[in-house]
């Protein structure tokens, strides 16, 4: 395949940049397979519109689009080292300061593609034909990138043989919920990539937050996790409240205990900036330390757990706060926290402005390997276009101006 068979890549795409992120493919034994690669990659970057096997293959010559097709679905050349050494890239030349977890929901018409099911989505609000995932996304203040993917799939996939035979589902998988694959990943990406933990952002409002945060706990991963007050149970640290009777949320336990008066007293005005409108935002924001209780058992994990409850007033003229975080974090360090927490905006954003334009959705194979296959070429488009010079631009001062330096080590409770 020569140079002459190759697309172009877009103007603003830097091909030095381009030609060190697809590095991360020598991890593939076989030189015709990263060929490939480098053909697929340049084409999620250079086709407009849908990604299909034959746009991608365009002027590659007779018979790529076939060996396209094969290289993605059917070629078993193992995800984990080219996303581990995309990973290192990333943080060699980006310093993230967060490893944000980031749900996926791609609607599907028919019931062929892996992991496809008729499911309900609360941030849709209705049940939809689909898939969901969980990614993991390397993010700093200019930009962000995912690394590694985690299909959920649902148990009508894993516990009827013709349907694992079907996807080519590996024996070892199992059925997942979203939260616990993006657990799942991240613990990965610590003990088997050799990463440096970063802070852990989630967001767990739609799920009793207990065990995923015991479990982050447990593995040693700082972390901030957004909550719904009223899906958690929390055991104050001192004493229980006059009444001396049982509290059945968190928002029964903060009136009766005073802990929104005393996060309201501790309030101080947070400077981010918002990545959804390029802006410098102020938010008040107070923190107390509370000793989380779990509401079902949970074999190996503590009773309580101390952290930090982070309240944000985006509307200072309402009592009430607007979002709550759970941390592991230290509580001197507030306005750190929640802007670690902020960088989930610069990832929503990234996902839909540049991801969805790469592909993302577009994978229509059938196989379990296939759709990690296309996932894997799409993190590695994603971060040509996130390291691209011409991307990416600086917030309105010219560097962030609260970012710890590289050498500023973020402390746990």
């Amino acid at each position: 395949m020569s140079a002459q068979d190759q697309q172009a890549l877009p103007y603003d795409i830097s091909q030095n940049e381009f030609t060190e992120v697809l590095s991360a493919l020598h991890s593939i034994p076989r030189s015709d397979q990263r060929r490939w690669g480098e053909l697929y990659v340049r084409g999620l970057l250079a086709v407009r519109g849908k990604k299909t096997m034959r746009a991608l293959a365009n002027g590659a010559g007779s018979g790529a689009e076939q060996s396209l097709y094969q290289f993605i679905s059917k070629s078993p050349w193992e995800v984990d080292p080219v996303r581990g050494d995309l990973a290192r890239l990333l943080i060699e030349r980006a310093q993230p300061r967060a490893w944000v977890v980031q749900p996926l929901v791609i609607t599907k018409v028919g019931q062929h593609s892996v992991g496809v099911e008729r499911q309900w989505v609360s941030h849709i609000g209705r049940i939809v034909n689909c898939q969901q995932a969980m990614s993991v996304w390397l993010a700093w203040d200019q930009g962000s990138c995912p690394v590694d993917w985690q299909l959920a799939l649902p148990e009508c996939w894993t516990d009827q043989e013709d349907m694992r035979r079907r996807a080519s589902i590996p024996t070892h998988v199992g059925s997942c919920p979203p939260e616990q694959c993006g657990v799942d990943s991240v613990t990965k990406m610590a003990r088997e990539w050799g990463l440096r933990g970063r802070p852990v952002v989630m967001d767990l409002r739609e799920t009793a937050p207990h065990p995923v945060c015991a479990e982050l706990v447990a593995r040693q991963l700082p972390f901030v996790v957004r909550v719904d007050p009223s899906s958690i149970v929390p055991a104050p640290p001192g004493p229980m409240p006059a009444s001396g009777r049982p509290v059945d949320s968190a928002e029964e336990w903060v009136g009766s205990a005073g802990l929104l008066s005393v996060l309201h007293k501790q309030r101080m005005p947070v400077e981010w900036f918002d990545h959804a409108t390029e802006t410098m935002r102020a938010t008040s924001v107070g923190a107390a330390r509370v000793a989380l209780r779990k509401g079902s058992i949970v074999h190996g994990q503590p009773e309580r757990l101390e952290l930090v409850l982070l309240a944000a007033w985006a509307d200072p003229g309402r009592r009430s706060p607007s979002e709550f975080w759970l941390s592991n974090l230290a509580q001197s360090q507030l306005g750190t926290v929640y802007r670690t927490a902020m960088l989930s905006r610069r990832v929503e954003r990234d996902l839909a402005e540049v991801s969805d334009g790469l592909g993302i959705r577009d994978f229509e194979g059938r196989s379990y390997r296939g759709w990690h296959h296309h996932m894997t070429m799409v993190s590695l488009a994603h971060a040509v276009t996130a390291l691209s010079p011409s991307r990416a631009p600086l917030p309105p001062t010219g560097r962030f101006p609260f970012a710890p330096s590289r050498d500023t080590k973020v402390s746990a409770v």
